[in-house]
């Protein structure tokens, strides 16, 4: 029997927005077809400060909080995002960070989003989800408000070279492979390590797919925007700058286990385990892009179809 796998964060600070578009956080019905018709819910993101400078905003995404457990007891989460979707202006980006709400969420875990690309390929993309969420009068100290630890099987270690012109300022290792969810699941994730002495230490596991390395991991999440500009000479007058913005989203590593865990052992974790949860991953990947084509193909039957233009002819 498999060990009971960690996957944990702790999200803490001011609340900065609550998303925006299909991923706002809002109140719910559940419609006729559901498993629970009629029932009031929220979802969406829920954009959390953990810095004094509103820096480093961290996005917690919220799929399915009901008013009430299964039990029938009163499910203090939602009554939390309830008063904060009801009062924007104890939001940071509305009113600032002395009148924002402080919350702290519990019990998030790293999860993945899937979905297909406007390149038409699959993303994996990492995000916290879930948990619980209060209200607090007092926040940690910056370098404890946005930690994870979770057990991870490595199966590569990367070192990036410092490049100026991509904004690496120094070098670090990008750690690859998985953690677990709920089930347990297979969630495929990439983190990094900065510091020397654990960028050493990775890189002397000699981690691969043939050689995974199963051990605990446990660092803070980092979520900042960063400025950069870019020149584009003209052939008469000034040259064109703009000026782009790209949230820099990370999971840092600041600590491991001395001793990995002993991968292979039947009450921790064995290939054959693994294997078992690729294969159901693939299936979840399969009705990911069973629905995209499927969505695809209505809008191409929407209006004129998409008609093409004749080669060569302009219709502007």
């Amino acid at each position: 029997m498999m060990k009971k796998f960690n996957n944990v964060e702790k999200i803490e600070g001011y609340v900065y927005s609550i998303g925006s578009g299909f991923n706002e956080l809002q109140e719910h019905v559940s419609g006729e077809n559901s498993k629970n018709p009629g029932t009031k819910y929220i979802a969406g993101d829920l954009d959390i400060a953990v810095d004094e400078a509103g820096l480093n905003v961290i996005t917690v995404h919220y799929t399915y909080v009901t008013e009430t457990y299964k039990n029938g007891k009163p499910n203090n989460t939602y009554g939390v995002l309830k008063k904060i979707i009801d009062n924007p202006d104890n939001y940071w980006i509305n009113g600032g960070k002395d009148n924002s709400f402080k919350v702290q969420c519990t019990g998030v875990s790293i999860g993945i989003n899937d979905f297909i690309g406007s390149d038409e390929k699959p993303v994996a993309a990492m995000r916290n989800e879930g948990g619980f969420c209060t209200f607090v009068q007092k926040l940690a100290e910056e370098n404890e408000r946005s930690t994870f630890s979770v057990d991870m099987l490595i199966t590569r270690v990367t070192r990036i070279e410092a490049d100026p012109e991509k904004n690496i300022k120094k070098d670090f290792c990008s750690v690859g492979g998985c953690i677990f969810g709920y089930g347990p699941k297979l969630l495929p994730v990439s983190l990094v390590i900065r510091n020397e002495a654990g960028m050493n230490y990775f890189e002397g596991l000699e981690a691969s797919n043939s050689n995974p390395v199963f051990t605990k991991v446990w660092g803070q999440v980092v979520c900042k925007t960063v400025q950069y500009t870019k020149t584009e000479e003209s052939a008469f007058g000034e040259a064109a700058v703009q000026v782009y913005e790209r949230k820099n989203r990370e999971y840092e590593i600041t600590g491991t286990a001395k001793v990995p865990y002993d991968f292979g052992d039947e009450d921790v974790l064995t290939t054959e385990d693994v294997m078992k949860m690729n294969q159901d991953r693939q299936v979840l990947l399969a009705e990911v892009k069973k629905r995209y084509d499927e969505r695809q193909a209505a809008k191409k039957s929407d209006g004129n179809g998409g008609a093409a233009i004749p080669a060569g002819e302009f219709n502007f």
